[in-house]
């Protein structure tokens, strides 16, 4: 079955459709399947749901489909240095359904794994756990989390053969490969395609299994601030 494919339209043809769940990969602004993300804006797909640990920052990641406002909801755990995600929330154009990350996370993998749901004790007590069914375990109080089954899944790669073993790179390996799992379809971008057999497989951070279609291209490098201090007087 061919996977590779030559560009981001093309990866995505036949897959995208208004109104449809899309789970993202990345963390602030690293591990960010960008192409995949501008091929979105440019099909004009709108009234998304992406379930996303964020929505990049302005002119970055999912911040360009917030400003094209194609986003109608989105499912994350941080929200911030994004000004055009603030407004959209605080004017009511923007549905928000905030998770806790290692909650995302796993709502993400369970989705991929056929868990259609699980318990956990992050988020009781708080706004996270209205309207969820809360149980006992041993004397402590859970809350019912969902799975996350997406109708396509977009992830950033470093490396993959062309049956769609995945290789992530340092911190790019972040919500990337829970991402991928929930996805009925996956999308990925790579900045590399290797030889069929070259990738060692005690290796392979994700295995082919949950790769469909995969494209090479050039990525822009981007790191988020860094605070530093004066060393102190000895």
């Amino acid at each position: 079955m061919k996977k590779v494919y030559g560009s981001a339209a093309e990866a995505l043809d036949g897959l995208l459709f208004d109104g449809m769940l899309i789970s993202a990969g990345g963390f602030g602004l690293c591990g960010i399947p960008e192409l995949l993300i501008a091929a979105i804006r440019d099909a004009g797909t709108k009234d998304l749901t992406v379930a996303s640990n964020n929505a990049g920052v302005d002119d970055f990641g999912l911040g360009v489909l917030l400003q094209t406002k194609q986003v109608k909801k989105m499912i994350s755990s941080y929200v911030g240095e994004n000004a055009e995600f603030m407004r959209q929330y605080l004017s009511g154009e923007l549905e928000l359904e905030f998770n806790p990350q290692g909650t995302l996370a796993e709502r993400m993998r369970a989705g991929g794994s056929g868990i259609p749901g699980f318990y956990t004790k992050t988020g009781v007590g708080t706004l996270v756990a209205e309207g969820k069914e809360h149980k006992d375990f041993d004397g402590e109080t859970y809350i019912l989390e969902r799975g996350i089954v997406a109708d396509l899944a977009i992830v950033k790669a470093w490396k993959a053969d062309d049956t769609g073993n995945l290789v992530f790179r340092k911190t790019a390996r972040n919500f990337n490969p829970p991402a991928a799992m929930s996805g009925k379809v996956c999308v990925v971008e790579v900045e590399e395609i290797v030889p069929r057999g070259s990738l060692d497989g005690d290796q392979i951070h994700l295995p082919g299994i949950y790769v469909h279609r995969i494209i090479q291209g050039e990525h822009e490098k981007r790191i988020e601030q860094r605070t530093t201090r004066k060393r102190e007087a000895a």
